[in-house]
This record gives C-alpha cells, sequence and structure tokens, in this order.
C-alpha cells in the first residue's frame, strides 16, 4: 500500500491517519503536526524521508502564485532541503479545483444572497478568488488586516495584483510564524473585523485564518475552506454558521488539506518526483473530489 504523509507546521492535536482509494488505488494518509516548531518539522522529514512514497508539506506553503507569477517562500524552504522523497504543499490540486469553486458548490446550497465574499489573505487563495469573481461574486481581500494586523481592505483584483508584486518578495523571506498561526496559536480565538464578516455572506479561505478573529455569531453566513475536524465542526456549529464547504471530501469526519490529496496523487504516480499541473489534471476528473457541505445553521 502507498502512503503519504503530511507533515506540518500546525498543533499535534489534529494528527490523524485514514485510508482510502484514489485512482482505484488503496492509499494510506498520515497527518504529523510540529506544533509551530520548524526544528521538530525538519527532524520529522527527516526520520521519514525515503520510507514513505511522499510527503506533503503542511501547515504552510513553499509558494504563492498570483496572477501567473510565482513567488517562493524562502523562510519554509530550508525545512525540506535535500530530501530524496518529492515534497508538495498541495499548490496544484488547490489550482484545480478551486479555480471552479464557486460554480462547483452553488449547486449543493441554498441561493446565495447577496453575493459577497470575503477572502481574508487573497494570495493564497487567488484561483478561488478568481471563481467567485466569475461567478458575479463581489469579493472583499483582507491580505493586510489578517495578515499583517493593518486594518485595511482591498476591494479589486488589480489592487491584489500590485500588492502581491510589491509585498510577497518581501514576505516571502521573514520568519513564516509572522504571518500564519502556527502550533498552540492556531487554537487562539480573538474575535476581530467584525464588520468584514456582518458584509460577507461567503467566508473563504484556510480555516486557521478564519478561526483566529471568528465572531461570536455566524448567522446564515458560508464558510469555504480547507482542513477541518470534528471539533472545528462543532465550533462553527455553537456560532450558527449556516453552512460548511470543504474544498475536498471529508475522510472519518476531518477533511485533509490539499497538500495531503497532491502527495498521495504523487505517491500513487510514483514518478519520485512532484507531478506537473498537466500530469496532476489527467488524474483528477472532473467528478473527483467534490466539495462536501455540510448543514449546521
Amino acid at each position: 500500500m502507498k502512503r503519504a504523509v503530511s507533515i506540518s507546521l500546525g498543533s499535534s492535536r489534529r494528527d490523524h491517519v485514514s485510508e482510502t482509494v484514489l485512482c482505484g488505488e488503496r492509499i494510506r494518509l498520515e497527518r504529523l503536526g510540529a506544533d509551530g516548531d520548524r526544528h521538530v518539522m525538519r527532524h520529522l522529514f527527516l526520520e521519514l524521508d525515503g520510507q514513505v512514497d511522499a510527503f506533503g508539506f503542511g501547515g504552510a506553503d513553499l509558494g504563492l502564485e498570483v496572477n501567473a507569477q510565482y513567488h517562493p517562500l524562502y523562510s519554509v524552504r530550508d525545512i525540506v532541503d535535500g530530501l530524496k522523497t518529492p515534497v508538495v504543499d498541495g499548490g496544484g490540486v488547490r489550482t484545480l479545483v478551486e479555480r471552479r469553486m464557486a460554480q462547483r458548490m452553488e449547486p449543493l446550497l441554498p441561493p446565495i444572497q447577496p453575493k459577497r465574499a470575503l477572502f481574508c489573505v487573497g494570495v493564497a487563495r487567488y484561483h478561488m478568488a478568481r471563481s467567485f469573481l466569475d461567478a458575479g461574486y463581489e469579493v472583499m481581500f483582507g491580505d493586510l488586516a489578517f495578515g499583517l494586523g493593518v486594518p485595511v481592505f482591498i476591494r479589486s483584483l488589480s489592487t491584489l495584483h500590485i500588492l502581491a508584486r510589491i509585498l510577497l518578495p518581501i514576505m516571502g523571506r521573514i520568519p513564516f510564524e509572522w504571518l500564519y498561526p502556527t502550533g498552540e496559536a492556531q487554537d487562539k480565538i480573538v474575535p476581530k473585523y467584525g464588520n468584514a464578516f456582518k458584509w460577507a455572506s461567503v467566508i473563504c479561505d484556510d480555516f486557521h485564518y478564519i478561526k483566529r478573529n471568528l465572531p461570536a455569531r455566524l448567522d446564515a453566513k458560508v464558510i469555504v475552506t480547507n482542513t477541518t475536524t470534528a471539533e472545528d465542526v462543532e465550533l462553527l456549529r455553537a456560532r450558527n454558521l449556516s453552512h460548511l464547504v470543504t474544498v475536498t471530501p471529508r475522510l472519518e469526519g476531518r477533511s485533509f488539506g490539499t497538500n495531503v490529496i497532491e502527495a498521495a496523487l504523487t505517491a500513487i504516480a510514483d514518478k519520485g518526483r512532484p507531478l506537473t499541473q498537466i500530469e496532476l489534471s489527467g488524474m483528477i476528473g472532473p467528478n473527483d473530489l467534490q466539495p462536501e457541505v455540510l448543514r449546521l445553521g
């Protein structure tokens, strides 16, 4: 049986193991958290290097693609330097499944009105943002607020392009934990930006960005995100969220991140390297990896 292991900067409390069938092949999926410690994360990679078929890099991205330009995040790349086992961060799968996310989820939900979507950090969910814009949504980007603590929100894609071009080369070289909650910080909730949450009908992003500033009430709202646990679902249910949409299907009560799915496909392909976008698209059919919708409110 193939084995794909996601090693994450996130909390070890979210560790999980599951077996499933992808592309007709049974595979073991594992998630190991390093509790925000990059040295522990590096040790886990080295300990399992050559013993598993593919690694997922979780809790961070190795780089971000915005407006057809790829920006490496050098602050985390040293964690995977020199590994023999291929490492993927899920960006390839994310592009495929998120580029038509709005169009894929709308038939599964009651009509959404007004069509307003908040992206906590648009540069990290760029292809999903494009899908919502294509579907006629008004979109607001919180990159400066949620990412840098500057309470300014962006209303246009062209402004996001300018921001990415200026800031990502700089942000890619500063410590990642300055930008993203890792370890115990993932369990802390400090409600902020209530007007932005109130404005939106749909809230989109990595769940840790959303969770960090969750308001007390989410009445009639939809959250579109990636990795969630059964505990996360109950947290959202208590806030009266209407629907939770996960980009990938749930397995045994939780949704695995796209880095896990891409690692699984890399393991199954058995090429000893990350797959190209064309190779990934050849393995994921139009009906594969459908979003999953949970009605909570």
